[in-house]
């Protein structure tokens, strides 16, 4: 069978989650809320990670519920595990999230790779929107698909003016997604709707 992706809407903001499912596996990618809905939801894979492209409450407040109803490995870049942590408290705009992360089982970095069935995910740091935001950038089965997170949206960036945020960090990172990404990958980010790399490249002001 071939491999998929699903996309779930989660948390208070709608939050982007994916499950790249592949050979009976899957990976979750930001369970930003809803955890315990997500566990039912995949009940037919065995999830075998949990990875969160960065560490802001929209998208780890799931993590501590699916990680209970799974027994999945959580990660995340070192650089937000501390954030990730203290995650669900109320920040200044009145947004409330499920949990706090709990402690990662593993902490990502530059070129680890993670797998799931017979796909394959680079991890491409991306910092800008935090300190520790990654991308995951498919091979195997999953060439050609990207996992954006708050780096790259359609026709738009993450924004730099939260804690941790900084603008000519971000601008780098797309510098270096627009020199590595090829054109065809279709691009998945954590808010909004997918776009293709050659889209990006055609419209997006953030990588003229």
């Amino acid at each position: 069978m071939d491999d998929a992706i699903e996309l779930f809407m989660v948390g208070p903001i709608q939050t982007n989650c994916y499950a790249y499912e592949s050979a009976g596996e899957c990976m979750v990618v930001d369970p930003g809320g809803e955890g315990a809905m997500l566990a039912d939801a995949l009940s037919g894979f065995k999830v075998v990670a949990i990875v969160c492209t960065h560490g802001h409450g929209d998208h780890v407040g799931g993590v501590a519920a699916l990680k209970a109803a799974t027994g999945a490995p959580y990660l995340i870049h070192a650089a937000d595990s501390e954030a990730a942590q203290h995650s669900s408290q109320v920040p200044e705009w009145g947004i409330c999230y499920d949990d706090d992360a709990p402690e990662p089982d593993g902490l990502l970095s530059e070129g680890d790779v993670i797998s799931v069935g017979t796909a394959r995910f680079s991890v491409m740091e991306t910092p800008g929107h935090t300190p520790g935001c990654v991308c995951l950038v498919g091979s195997g089965s999953a060439e050609g698909v990207v996992f954006s997170g708050d780096t790259l949206f359609a026709g738009s960036r993450g924004r730099t003016d939260l804690p941790g945020g900084d603008t000519a960090t971000i601008m780098d990172s797309l510098a270096r997604l627009k020199r590595e990404v090829p054109p065809e990958a279709a691009v998945y980010p954590g808010h909004g709707l997918s776009t293709t790399m050659a889209r990006e490249l055609a419209v997006n002001p953030y990588l003229r």
